[in-house]
């Protein structure tokens, strides 16, 4: 009678046992055995844009369905490569914009800059190590660990709105930086690079070698027409310099509302975007030809994104003075978050989720499922982040919901 082995367990990467639960799923698992209140319920957790998306964007993407029955080029076509960069010029004031080599669309940031890591890290060098802002998007953590190094953290400054303190690393680490995630406007704080951050960390990168990866997906969001936030290529321009070891990511979701299109780009220096190309031409990441239609005419237009911004100023305007008599929290310098201090309720930002689900059927993020423990602190305790992206009606009754549960703690 033959005899059968157990097969062998499949092997698999083992730096996935290195990925940490992501904030939403903790966030599930913490309110799992919570009853809400009997409200209709109000989410200010997830960062998804809830106005509507603009007709003429589906209607580019409807008339382009022909597209379907062609196998799409990784690089994108030229009409769409050409729109991104005229829409950079515009925004940034920048000279001429390669299309053909400093511009690369991509199915929405997230998995660029995820899939960026895998281009420029070389692991094969001794504790390489990948720069994170504290806190921050998880990609960037994840990224970092998959492809072979350790994320390493810079803690949100306070004073300074919460920029990221690049100070407080330590001449140790900045040689084994091979690249250095920046979020600007930030997620969650909100807080805008000024030229004076970039300049260090331009000095910084010419000094140790390092890529800096400009995450800029919030950029559009801001409140003042006359001040839009600063960007990193705009940066290097001012300053004088190229784009070397320079890629900012920008994405579509939040500027035209529509996080379901999967469309961004990156764009900068070209001898990098070369190798990524190159890297996604494997990794099989092109861009659907309908998306790309349906993005060149989102990218084109900036109406929309004016009357976007301004749906977003008269929200903030209304929701933050309400809050601020409660909570610490205060007008961002630009994104759609508010990242509130709940210390003066004597909760702790879990706790303060928990029962502001369970008394007003709200939820809200704890700001340190979105940091790590660095420097002796986790930068997002008794913290919250609120994503104010549903209807100014809906934001408003959230934020009366809030006043009065911080009221009911007397």
């Amino acid at each position: 009678m033959l005899g059968f082995n157990r097969p062998a367990a499949a092997t698999v990467n083992p730096r996935l046992d290195l990925l940490q639960t992501y904030p939403f799923e903790k966030l599930r698992a913490l309110v799992a055995d919570v009853k809400p209140a009997a409200v209709p319920p109000i989410s200010f957790g997830i960062g998804e844009p809830k106005h509507p998306t603009p007709a003429f964007i589906k209607e580019a993407m409807t008339a382009s369905l022909g597209g379907l029955a062609n196998y799409p080029s990784t690089a994108g076509s030229d009409a769409l490569r050409a729109c991104i960069a005229g829409w950079l010029e515009r925004r940034y004031n920048l000279p001429k914009v390669d299309a053909a080599t400093e511009v690369l669309p991509v199915t929405g940031s997230r998995e660029a800059l995820f899939a960026f890591a895998q281009t420029v890290i070389d692991s094969s060098k001794p504790n390489p190590l990948v720069l994170c802002p504290n806190p921050f998007y998880q990609i960037y953590e994840g990224a970092a660990l998959l492809a072979g190094a350790r994320p390493v953290f810079a803690n949100s400054d306070p004073a300074r709105n919460f920029a990221p303190a690049f100070d407080q690393i330590g001449a140790d680490v900045w040689p084994h930086v091979q690249l250095l995630y920046v979020c600007s406007p930030g997620n969650p704080t909100g807080a805008v690079l000024s030229l004076e951050d970039w300049k260090q960390l331009f000095e910084l990168s010419d000094r140790y070698g390092f890529v800096i990866a400009s995450d800029e997906c919030y950029s559009e969001i801001y409140f003042d027409e006359a001040k839009p936030p600063l960007g990193a290529l705009e940066a290097a321009h001012k300053l004088g310099r190229g784009l070397e070891r320079l890629v900012m990511f920008s994405s579509l979701s939040k500027r035209s509302n529509v996080p379901g299109l999967r469309s961004g780009f990156v764009a900068g220096d070209p001898e990098i975007l070369k190798k990524f190309l190159l890297y996604r031409t494997y990794h099989g990441a092109a861009m659907n030809p309908a998306v790309q239609a349906a993005s060149a005419a989102a990218w084109g237009d900036e109406a929309h994104v004016r009357e976007n911004r301004a749906a977003y100023v008269r929200k903030f305007a209304e929701v933050t003075p309400m809050l601020a008599g409660v909570l610490d929290v205060a007008l961002p310098d630009a994104a759609f978050y508010l990242w509130a201090d709940v210390s003066r309720t004597g909760l702790s930002d879990t706790e303060f989720a928990v029962r502001l689900l369970a008394e007003q059927n709200l939820t809200v993020l704890p700001g340190s499922y979105l940091a790590r423990d660095a420097h002796g602190v986790n930068p997002g305790a008794n913290r919250v982040r609120m994503a104010l992206v549903a209807t100014p009606d809906e934001c408003l009754e959230g934020a009366r919901r809030i006043v009065e549960f911080c009221k009911s703690l007397g």
